[in-house]
């Protein structure tokens, strides 16, 4: 194959795999653009294995179906509420993968390679392996293997300072050294110090961080991959490894506005932590979750009063707007939500889903979740559309959410969430809320909207006060 069509075929498949990613922009398009990228990667693989003349290397296809096999298991196994922690866990690979590449590259080839494909094969291994470590502990904090807390080091911002020199040095020193044997030396230190970057940079952010987190680490998979391609001169993977990192950058700078954090203080950790009411079953020790039962049933003395409450709201509601957080994700409530709406739309109401961009931990969370149970995509609203109809809105029903609710993001100067754009549930004529409790969310900043005399609380699991609200409405 010519050089001019495979760089055309390059430039063919690059728009595809873009026009993928604009597809996935929409709920109703999502899958098919998810289809189309799938479609592209795979083309992608074939062209590049067609224009080297290596489609009859038997153990690339051996390698190609086990990791097919191997990924087809992994998503039909995991469920949408580890969709996040998935998603790290891809992201890694993605990182890691560029930057084997960039050392079998640097120890096979190094004497034949130019200054600039040394720069960059050393900074493929940098930004490849802090991908790597930094979505591996991602993921970690995401499925609880770890404190989802931010874990501060003794001199944190030092290390980080100190790890980052040296591998500027090490990169320096890698792109104008002759020998190959330093050079496969020097290639060594750099991944294992960009490995332990990774672990310093993402231990410290907190477990509610995680949707700026992710989207950051999906730009840095891109990017990897397309600082690799310069180093190999691959006009395929340069190309679709920008598209992957400009769309992770654009997707974390519209996290940071929707959560109103600069992007240094979530990756310094630097968050009020207390308990997240948006976590439900949060406890991280037995003793911690009999505690938290004791709470739950002091709580429930009397919810089948506060339930009946709720109840008569809701059947003389004409209009509902439901509100879901990530305390739905974590009582895997859903399920009760698809029956809550089909409940409310028998008796004739006119029922809307709000969702915040940022509820949950990682960004379309709650799209994935109530897509799991086939709630209409049409009936999904974005926060921007959706807040000036709560004024006409006879109730709204928040399910495990918080922050995204806080009406003190509008008043409480001065606190880490003034000035992140809510959702105005406060304006709803009528609030029912099914919450874990009433302690604060990750922000640790008070929840005025409990108070409201038109606040309904129903506490406890939102599975469990979800289904009261359904027995009720049947009655």
């Amino acid at each position: 194959m010519q050089t001019s069509v495979y760089q055309i075929l390059c430039l063919v498949l690059a728009v595809l795999i873009l026009y993928g990613i604009k597809l996935m922009s929409s709920p109703q398009t999502a899958p098919r653009g998810n289809q189309l990228g799938a479609l592209g990667m795979f083309s992608a693989i074939l062209l590049v294995l067609f224009y080297n003349g290596i489609l009859d290397q038997t153990l690339l296809w051996a390698a190609i179906l086990l990791g097919g096999i191997i990924g087809y298991f992994l998503a039909v196994r995991v469920t949408m509420i580890q969709m996040p922690q998935m998603v790290a866990l891809l992201n890694g690979l993605g990182g890691g993968a560029s930057a084997l590449v960039a050392l079998v590259v640097i120890f096979e080839t190094f004497t034949q390679m130019g200054l600039f494909s040394r720069f960059t094969g050393q900074l493929a291994l940098v930004v490849g392996g802090v991908t790597l470590s930094g979505s591996l502990i991602a993921a970690a904090k995401l499925d609880r293997r770890i404190s989802q807390q931010p874990v501060i080091l003794k001199g944190h911002s030092l290390l980080n300072a100190a790890a980052l020199a040296v591998l500027a040095c090490l990169v320096a020193v890698g792109t104008i050294i002759y020998s190959p044997s330093l050079a496969a030396y020097n290639a060594v230190a750099v991944t294992l110090i960009s490995l332990a970057f990774g672990v310093f940079f993402a231990i410290r952010v907190g477990g509610a961080d995680m949707p700026i987190t992710i989207s950051l680490l999906n730009s840095c998979s891109g990017l990897a991959g397309s600082i690799c391609g310069l180093t190999i001169a691959d006009p395929l993977l340069v190309s679709i490894g920008a598209i992957v990192g400009a769309s992770g950058i654009i997707l974390t700078g519209i996290m940071c506005r929707n959560m109103n954090r600069p992007l240094l203080e979530v990756l310094n950790g630097s968050a009020v932590l207390i308990i997240n009411c948006d976590d439900e079953l949060c406890a991280e020790s037995p003793q911690e979750e009999k505690q938290l039962g004791k709470h739950m049933q002091a709580e429930s003395l009397c919810e089948e009063q506060r339930s009946q409450s709720a109840v008569d709201i809701l059947k003389q509601a004409k209009k509902v707007i439901i509100v879901p957080g990530y305390g739905m994700a974590l009582a895997q409530a859903q399920w009760q939500v698809r029956n809550l709406l089909d409940v409310l739309e028998a008796q004739g109401k006119s029922v809307q889903f709000a969702i915040h961009p940022v509820a949950g931990r990682m960004p379309g969370h709650m799209n994935v979740l109530l897509a799991e149970v086939d709630i209409p995509y049409d009936q999904l609203q974005e926060m921007d559309d959706v807040n000036p109809e709560f004024k006409d809105t006879d109730v709204a029903v928040v399910i495990g959410a918080c922050d995204v609710v806080n009406p003190a993001a509008i008043t409480a100067e001065g606190t880490p969430i003034y000035g992140m754009p809510i959702l105005r549930v406060d304006e709803a004529r009528q609030v029912v809320v099914c919450n874990i409790d009433t302690k604060p969310g990750y922000s640790g900043v008070e929840n005025p909207l409990y108070n409201q005399s038109s606040v309904h609380l129903l506490l406890g699991n939102a599975a469990e006060t979800l289904e009261q609200l359904i027995d009720g409405l049947k009655s």
